[in-house]
């Protein structure tokens, strides 16, 4: 349980706030161009390197911005700056993380570094067209990024999509183009989501470096799946699922995490985007029906669980609640990848008992923390007004706007004077709440309806 451990997350580790400081020196600079620094962005980059100083990137990243401030701009300039952003992150990442496993009492898998790079053969031409784009976005600054300079990344982008081993760099790619896209021209805008915009960049720039080191080969696993509780990312034109967990195997118990995802429209909303899940029939009745699942041989790399639903069979009933207070504290957690230590990224399961409630801030042994209602998802039975009158919660610990806040995912409540429990998986299999069903029947089947058109555009 949280309540006692809550007093050790009070206030920040030292350092964080500095570092922070020195990347958003850096993303100040990108948003003006690196083209056209300026004496007082030229310093800012020269603290960076400072603070990196003594470390394997001081002197590239001590030389780039040298070259920089002198008006020379290259590739390795660019991927220098990329890599001491995301060291600096890593940084305070490894900080918020370390106190967040202390105060739980959370054991942490080690890091170990895997065999094998990631690039092999991948077509070198394909990272450097990427790279020469986002150095054209470093020079010009997001201020100077107008609709020739996003197009100017379509014919790369439909190249590296078609590329399986490049998906996650064409995923991201194209995901900032279009955020840039339809923001142009960003000279007008009165605000510009910065520190969002560079985290994307600088993953770009180090994801599309040759020769980087890959995940290795994934451990290969087979157990029982306990399902804590699932995240739901959704977007205007995909849905995922992220699903934590703790998996009992011959390596221990370990939390885990699985997902599953699908592209999608805008109209597809609310209930209707479990159906876009059908596919993964055995993952959704677990999620519906609170069981635990059987799983064989399936692939594990750094905690995330590759899900393949023709390796899983539908076991017992498996309360979730009963899983987090009997075995959430003595399951190891898993090592986190260089490249993903980013503080953004942290999403820790724990269950929060004893609180008392005071809108979004529940107090626990004399300490406050908010809780995030706003990720609650549309598509299940958990709503703010449950929230408000839970009893004990499973949720995500995460780093927020400088504070740890919790994100709801399953809630023990009263209602009326009787005992009610909602998770965010319930209606997986579809809503069971009689008036979601009345007005999803009222509005009719979204996904039946677009799935006839297509098929009869598809006959045409």
């Amino acid at each position: 349980m949280l309540g006692v451990q809550l007093a050790a997350l009070v206030g920040t580790p030292a350092g964080v706030e500095e570092a922070l400081g020195l990347a958003d020196g850096l993303d100040d600079a990108l948003v003006h161009g690196l083209g056209r620094l300026g004496e007082q962005r030229a310093a800012a980059l020269a603290a960076l390197a400072g603070a990196l100083e003594g470390s394997p990137l001081g002197r590239p990243v001590s030389e780039a911005t040298g070259k920089l401030a002198a008006g020379s701009v290259a590739d390795e300039q660019i991927a220098a700056l990329a890599g001491a952003r995301a060291a600096v992150f890593g940084a305070v990442h490894d900080a918020l993380l370390a106190r967040l496993d202390a105060a739980l009492g959370r054991e942490r898998a080690a890091w170990e570094e895997p065999a094998g790079t990631g690039g092999g053969d991948v077509p070198a031409n394909l990272l450097s067209g990427c790279r020469s784009w986002l150095n054209e976005l470093a020079i010009a600054g997001w201020r100077g990024v107008d609709h020739d300079l996003v197009s100017a990344s379509d014919q790369t982008l439909e190249a590296v999509l078609a590329e399986p081993r490049l998906r996650r760099l064409g995923v991201l790619l194209d995901g900032l183009a279009a955020e840039l896209r339809a923001s142009c021209p960003v000279a007008t805008m009165d605000r510009l989501p910065v520190r969002r915009w560079a985290d994307l960049w600088a993953r770009g720039v180090l994801l599309a470096q040759p020769g980087l080191p890959g995940g290795g080969a994934p451990e290969t696993v087979s157990g029982r799946l306990l399902p804590l509780g699932v995240d739901v990312h959704e977007h205007g034109t995909a849905v995922q699922i992220e699903v934590h967990g703790v998996l009992e195997s011959s390596g221990g118990t370990r939390l885990v995490r699985t997902g599953v995802a699908a592209p999608k429209v805008d109209t597809i909303v609310g209930p209707a985007v479990w159906q876009l899940l059908g596919g993964h029939p055995v993952l959704m009745a677990a999620l519906a029906e609170r069981r635990s699942v059987t799983v064989q041989d399936l692939p594990l790399s750094a905690g995330h669980l590759r899900w393949d639903d023709a390796r899983a069979t539908l076991a017992e009933a498996a309360d979730p609640f009963a899983t987090a207070r009997l075995m959430l504290a003595g399951s190891v957690a898993p090592a986190v990848p260089p490249l993903e230590r980013h503080p953004v990224r942290i999403s820790e399961p724990v269950l929060v008992e004893g609180h008392t409630v005071n809108g979004t801030t529940w107090s626990l042994d004399g300490h406050e923390i908010e809780v995030d209602v706003e990720r609650l998802p549309s598509c299940g039975p958990l709503t703010p007004a449950l929230v408000a009158a839970s009893t004990s919660c499973i949720g995500l610990l995460r780093w927020d706007g400088g504070r740890w806040r919790l994100q709801p995912l399953a809630v023990q409540a009263t209602v009326k004077k009787k005992p009610v429990e909602a998770h965010t998986g319930d209606w997986a299999l579809g809503p069971t709440d009689p008036k979601v069903v009345k007005a999803v029947a009222k509005s009719g089947d979204v996904v039946t309806v677009l799935r006839e058109r297509a098929g009869r555009l598809l006959r045409k």
